[in-house]
């Protein structure tokens, strides 16, 4: 069987590829970088990150983009001996508009070399590129009406404005021929993520509708014309969980469809699962999938039955489900930072971190405060486990208050907690906790620990995080000896998808990692020796 999610953590609007018997799942990254995580299968059930393409200057920078902007909803195909990368830049995100442009980028294999990005459009998100049979190729988005009542954090219908087509040149490398609105949505609204397949004469096209909180859904229309119109499904939604709130899997909704070599058909698409009684998601949007077949009307639909995702689905092959390791450590011996960790926005990871300054250790340069747009030295990986354990070890020598680093949970720039070594003008060296527990749009802090906790010595400093559902825990140590509570328990669920803005606001998930600033501008060094991350049963 096939267990769901199959990516856990933020991994969200996933676009899968076959090519032979291999298969690749594109997610979305916004804001973290490098962009776009690329997964790699050979059956359905076991996966492995295997590259993130968009990861230098000339593809992609992302300082100053806003929480939840950058990298949305990538479509990756394959065809003409190429993989082909589609994706959106958001640089803009709240009130009435959105700057959303829109890229190509193509590779003869996953592992690149990745071309640098061709400039296609900025009149929508979620792109994606069909290649139809007679060779042409399409282009499609979603169109974005900055006219409407629809503003970020509360979207209305309006302002999903239909699902635009136009042929693509790629000799040229532009948009040809005339723009079409080929789909107007459902009565759901908020049509978009469109996808495109061909199958018996008929047009599929998939999108994604009712927004991405708990009345998300995949909505499926069809025509014998590219350019429509397009018919609905007799369904409507061939996935969605906004009936069924006993539902495992919530947030059901954009996805796209592959076929086996057998012919077995599954339908990819992202949900959430939300803390136990809590609506509140610290593991973001994963990526789960499902069974299909197509019924006798030609029409796909889930092969159990009814719209509602399940968590164990049939496997096309019987194979053995590799099981995940408890615990994960990284020792920072290698060269290369581990695919674990991503850091934020900038395409210049040299002035946030080397691995080469200290050797058997991640140095962090502390740059701007922690939550900043543009130059923030975080490096961190999923939360994957609604409950877990992370540790670290931290040599760190701070002169002054301004100078801070340790370990965090992340989210963005107002959720998330830190535990510090900083320095007290009258304690000297002390722990501390930042904590900005949902404060939109101000960001303001909290501090748990009204006194700090001095520090006796000057050496390392162990520190850990365990996060049990919705409290969280910090823990330190000195020289080896016993671990002792880090200030009191906090609120784990404000680190999630729901937590600060609300539902429709926030389009990422939790990070646990490593931080620095120091906003004195001296790049006071931090070095760290290593990083563990243990999932626990909840």
């Amino acid at each position: 069987m096939i267990r769901n999610p199959i990516l856990p953590g933020f991994n969200p609007d996933p676009s899968i590829c076959r090519v032979g018997p291999d298969y690749f799942i594109a997610t979305s990254t916004f804001e973290w970088y490098p962009g776009v995580q690329i997964h790699h299968s050979t059956d359905l059930v076991n996966w492995r990150l295997m590259k993130r393409p968009l990861d230098r200057a000339a593809q992609l920078d992302l300082r100053g983009n806003p929480d939840s902007g950058g990298i949305w909803a990538p479509c990756l195909s394959y065809a003409d001996g190429l993989f082909w990368l589609v994706y959106t830049d958001v640089k803009r995100l709240d009130g009435n508009f959105k700057d959303a442009h829109n890229y190509i980028v193509t590779a003869p294999s996953i592992e690149g070399p990745w071309s640098d990005p061709v400039y296609v459009n900025s009149s929508g998100f979620d792109p994606s590129l069909f290649h139809d049979d007679d060779g042409r190729k399409w282009f499609l988005n979603m169109v974005w009406n900055h006219i409407s009542t629809g503003v970020g954090g509360s979207p209305k219908h309006p302002s999903f404005a239909g699902i635009l087509l136009q042929e693509y040149d790629p000799a040229a490398k532009k948009l040809v021929g005339s723009v079409r609105n080929v789909f107007a949505g459902s009565p759901h609204g908020l049509v978009e993520g469109p996808h495109l397949l061909k199958r018996d004469g008929w047009y599929y096209l998939t999108t994604a509708e009712g927004g991405t909180g708990y009345g998300h859904a995949v909505t499926m229309a069809r025509s014998r014309d590219i350019g429509g119109p397009y018919e609905l499904h007799p369904d409507i939604h061939v996935i969605t969980s906004k009936d069924a709130p006993e539902a495992v899997l919530q947030r059901a909704g954009h996805g796209q469809i592959v076929e086996t070599p057998e012919g077995a058909v599954y339908h990819t698409h992202l949900c959430s699962r939300p803390l136990p009684g809590v609506r509140r998601s610290p593991l973001g949007r994963e990526t789960a999938i499902q069974k299909c077949v197509w019924s006798e009307d030609g029409w796909l639909r889930l092969e159990k039955g009814g719209p509602v995702p399940e968590v164990e689905v049939p496997a096309p092959v019987a194979v053995t489900r590799r099981p995940r390791p408890e615990t994960i450590r990284h020792d920072f011996d290698g060269p290369e930072l581990p695919l674990d960790f991503q850091w934020l926005r900038t395409p210049y990871p040299e002035r946030l971190f080397s691995l080469s300054e200290k050797p058997g250790a991640l140095r962090l340069f502390g740059r701007e405060s922690i939550g900043s747009w543009y130059e923030q030295a975080l490096v961190a990986r999923r939360q994957e486990d609604l409950s877990f354990r992370a540790e670290t070890e931290l040599a760190f020598a701070p002169e002054n208050f301004q100078q801070a680093a340790g370990l965090t949970h992340y989210y963005n720039r107002h959720k998330f907690h830190f535990l510090a070594v900083t320095h007290d003008a009258r304690r000297g060296r002390v722990l501390t906790i930042l904590s900005c527990p949902g404060d939109w749009p101000n960001g303001k802090l909290d501090f748990p620990l009204a006194d700090p906790l001095p520090l006796r010595g000057d050496g390392p400093v162990g520190l850990a995080v365990e996060a049990a559902d919705d409290t969280l825990q910090f823990w330190y140590r000195e020289g080896g000896g016993d671990w002792a509570k880090a200030g009191p328990v906090l609120d784990a669920s404000v680190i999630s998808d729901e937590g600060g803005r609300g539902e429709h606001g926030s389009f990422t998930g939790a990070f646990i990692g490593m931080a620095a600033f120091d906003t004195s501008g001296s790049g006071m060094p931090a070095d760290f020796d290593y990083f563990a991350y243990t999932r626990r049963e909840s």
